[in-house]
């Protein structure tokens, strides 16, 4: 077989990662976190490699301001074990966004990635701001409407 009808497989270094920033201002919650997940992933981009990081760095601003749709602000719950006897705890969804808005995003873009070192890897590119500040003026991320 002749190497040109092989699939070429990308790495880290071949594809240079690009910065993003998305307002989540009045989005919706899960429709928002499937696409900065793509993102994260790589997918979007023609480079793909399902085992290598190809993907790009995301910051999300106004985290706060997210919306869900239904019954959910008032029904939904996360639920985190410690691993002790007696360490569940549940937190109801308008805590965590009063007290932790980025926490809603982090757990729902979370969920949408591998579970394995490279879903870590991933995650650490995503950066989630309850404000309309961030500190990564620096690296000129473009400003794209989801």
């Amino acid at each position: 077989m002749s190497a040109e009808y092989l699939t070429k497989s990308f790495k880290r270094e071949d594809v240079p990662p690009k910065w993003y920033v998305v307002d989540a201002n009045g989005k919706t919650l899960g429709r928002l976190a499937t696409k900065i997940a793509s993102l994260l992933r790589g997918k979007t981009n023609a480079r793909f490699t399902p085992h290598n990081d190809t993907g790009h760095f995301v910051v999300v601003l106004n985290a706060g301001k997210i919306r869900v749709t239904g019954k959910k602000a008032e029904t939904k719950v996360y639920f985190h074990y410690t691993g002790y006897p007696g360490g569940a705890t549940y937190v109801k969804y308008k805590e965590l966004l009063d007290e932790k808005p980025e926490r809603v995003i982090e757990h729902a873009v979370k969920g949408m990635l591998p579970k394995n070192r490279l879903g870590a890897r991933l995650f650490t590119k995503l950066k989630v701001y309850p404000g309309t500040e961030h500190p990564h003026k620096a690296q000129k991320p473009i400003a794209i409407e989801l």
